[in-house]
């Protein structure tokens, strides 16, 4: 990995400037969030995982994306509000970012170089589904989705890579966690 991911310029979503340091010892999920997407139920599932790990360690933190479909147009306040009043997020939100295309977020190219493939849940038929419309990867690396997930363990070091249709209580994603925060 050519960058340290706790050093990455990012600015919360209330506008504050932020790095990953404040999390530094602690494992991170990071996922690609949006408000109007087939998949944002998945708020409550992160939030549910971020209150049952918490206390041993485990942080969520949410990048509003609008890469997919346009499926996040909305402002840094109305996705904050989104967020508390219809899954009463408290897990750490950041600002709107890109996760592809030439104006990939420095946080993603590092992710996305540490950990080019996204593990899918078992049978999962989503990344043909996108491409049956034409949407999704344009590379074999790019995100797929919204709500892809990667999982860094206390060492800084991406742990893995989960698929945007993998729930928050796959067990695979859950063992992954697991492991991490032993």
């Amino acid at each position: 990995m050519s960058a340290n991911l706790y050093d990455i310029p990012l600015r919360r979503l209330e506008g504050q400037p932020a790095t990953l340091d404040a999390y530094r010892g602690k494992v991170m999920l990071i996922v690609n969030v949006a408000s109007q997407c087939g998949l944002t139920p998945q708020y409550s599932g992160l939030e549910k995982l971020f209150e049952q790990y918490e206390e041993r360690g485990l942080v969520v933190l949410g990048f509003p994306c609008n890469d997919f479909g346009a499926q996040e147009p909305g402002s840094e306040a109305e996705i904050a509000d989104f967020c508390q009043r219809n899954y009463g997020v408290r897990f750490a939100m950041f600002e709107k970012i890109a996760v592809n295309n030439e104006g990939r977020h420095p946080l993603y190219r590092e992710l996305i170089d540490a950990q080019p493939q996204a593990r899918q849940p078992e049978g999962s038929q989503f990344g043909e589904k996108l491409a049956q419309h034409g949407l999704g990867q344009k590379n074999p690396s790019d995100v797929m989705w919204n709500f892809e997930k990667f999982l860094v363990g206390r060492d800084g070091k991406v742990r893995g890579r989960f698929a945007p249709d993998m729930q928050p209580d796959d067990p695979v994603l859950v063992a992954a966690i697991e492991a991490a925060l032993a």
